[in-house]
């Protein structure tokens, strides 16, 4: 397996948003928790353009797709214990 191309305040700065620590938290402490039943690229915060690359980052399997899928984990919550 090859390593990351990418970090996670990489993916923040290809979406146009601020991608300092202290900005990722606040992101993420605003828009958290995402409903379960809204995929990533349809929450209403993105813009057209963030939600299409979103969107084809997964589609295509893209070199960002992991960190995408790290950004709907972290924007879905922690899970609670059953």
């Amino acid at each position: 397996m090859e390593p990351a191309i990418h970090r996670f305040h990489d993916l923040f700065a290809q979406l146009g948003l601020p991608n300092d620590a202290q900005a990722i938290t606040q992101f993420l402490a605003q828009h958290t928790p995402l409903p379960d039943g809204i995929p990533l690229a349809d929450a209403p915060f993105w813009t057209p353009a963030q939600a299409s690359f979103l969107r084809e980052a997964l589609e295509q399997d893209s070199d960002w797709a992991e960190l995408v899928d790290q950004l709907n984990e972290a924007l879905r919550g922690p899970k609670e214990s059953v």
